[in-house]
C-alpha cells in the first residue's frame, strides 16, 4: 500500500507537518538524556557553550532520523490507526520531501557536533541513525527481537553527551547507558501491548503480536523493571552520586517495579498506559536527582 499523494499546503501548514516528522516528544527525552551526559561528565562546572552545542547537534540528528523513519515506515503508518494522521500517510507531505528533510538535519547535526563538540559524539549520534534506520527499522516486520536490537542504539544519547564533555567514555558513562537500556523494555513493551491491535494490523511483529496471551510480554515487563533496581544504583556506586540519589534511586525505581507488576496482574490497556505514564516520569526524574545530587554534594 502506497501513502496518499501529498495535497499542496500553506507555508503554515508544511511547517506544522515538517515539525510533525521530528517526533518532538521522543527528540524531547534524547536531548534530555543527552543534556544529562554533558552535565554529569563535566568537571566542575558545565560549560554552556559546549552543552548549547551538544543539544543543538544531537537534536538535529534525531530530529533527522525520526524524519526518516517516518519515510521508511510510511506504508505501514498507513496501516496503523494512531499513525494513519501523519504527514506522509494523510497526504500531507510527499514521500520524498521527509526524504531529504530528514538526511539534511541528521548530516547537519553530525558536522554540527564534529565541528563543535569532538568527533566521537558525532561518530556515536551518527552510528546510533544509522543502526536505527538500517537495522532496527526493517528487523520490525520480521522479528520480535527488534525491541532488543533497537534498544542498543535507543540508549546512546547519554552516551552522546558524555563524550562530548569528555571527548571520551568511562564506566559512568556506560552506567547511564545502562540505566536507558533496561528502562526502554517496560516503557516499548507497555507501548506495544496498548496498540497490539494496531502493529498486527501493519505487520509490525512487536512482542504482544506473537504472544496473544501477554505471558512473555509481562514477564520481561516485569524482569527488566527488576533489572533496572539495581542498574540504577551504579551512579552511586561508582562515586557519581551520593547516598542521598542512592536512597531516591531505590524509591523511584521500586515504585516503577510495583507498578510493572500490577500492570502485569491487570494485563489490561488501561493499566499499561499507566506503566507508560510511570516510565515516561521515571527517567526525567532519575536524571535530576542525579544532577542536582552532583551540584549540591
Amino acid at each position: 500500500m502506497s501513502a496518499a499523494r501529498a495535497i499542496p499546503l500553506p507555508s503554515a501548514a508544511v511547517s506544522r507537518a515538517l515539525l510533525s516528522l521530528t517526533k518532538p516528544d521522543v527528540t524531547f527525552l534524547v536531548v534530555l538524556t543527552t543534556g544529562a551526559g554533558v552535565y554529569l561528565a563535566s568537571p566542575g562546572t558545565v560549560n554552556p557553550a559546549l552543552l548549547v552545542h551538544a543539544i543543538v547537534g544531537t537534536t538535529l540528528i534525531s530530529a533527522g532520523t525520526s524524519a526518516l523513519n517516518h519515510y521508511f515506515e510510511r506504508d505501514s503508518d498507513a496501516l496503523m490507526r494512531r499513525t494513519s494522521t501523519r504527514p506522509i500517510p494523510a497526504g500531507l507531505l510527499a514521500p520524498e520531501s521527509a526524504l531529504w528533510f530528514g538526511v539534511t538535519l541528521a548530516l547537519a547535526g553530525a558536522v554540527h557536533l564534529t565541528l563543535f563538540t569532538n568527533w566521537l559524539s558525532a561518530l556515536l549520534g551518527l552510528a546510533t541513525s544509522l543502526t536505527y534506520l538500517g537495522i532496527y527499522t526493517p528487523l520490525k516486520t520480521r522479528t520480535s527481537l527488534a525491541t532488543l536490537i533497537g534498544a542498543f542504539p535507543g540508549a546512546v544519547p547519554p552516551l552522546i553527551g558524555w563524550a562530548a564533555a569528555r571527548g571520551s567514555l568511562s564506566l559512568e558513562a556506560l552506567a547511564l547507558y545502562a540505566i536507558l537500556f533496561a528502562w526502554q523494555f517496560p516503557h516499548f513493551l507497555a507501548i506495544a501491548w496498548m496498540y497490539r491491535e494496531d502493529y498486527a494490523r501493519a505487520g509490525i511483529l512487536m512482542l504482544p503480536v506473537v504472544d496473544k496471551s501477554g505471558d512473555s510480554t509481562f514477564r520481561q515487563i516485569i524482569a527488566w523493571s527488576a533489572a533496572l533496581v539495581p542498574v540504577s544504583l551504579l551512579p552511586a556506586t561508582l562515586g557519581m552520586a551520593g547516598p542521598r540519589y542512592l536512597f531516591f534511586a531505590l524509591v523511584l525505581s521500586l515504585a516503577l517495579l510495583l507498578v510493572s507488576w500490577w500492570s502485569a496482574r491487570e494485563r489490561s490497556n488501561y493499566s499499561a498506559k499507566w506503566l507508560m505514564h510511570a516510565t515516561v516520569v521515571y527517567i526525567p526524574v532519575l536524571l535530576g536527582v542525579m544532577m542536582f545530587d552532583k551540584v549540591t554534594r
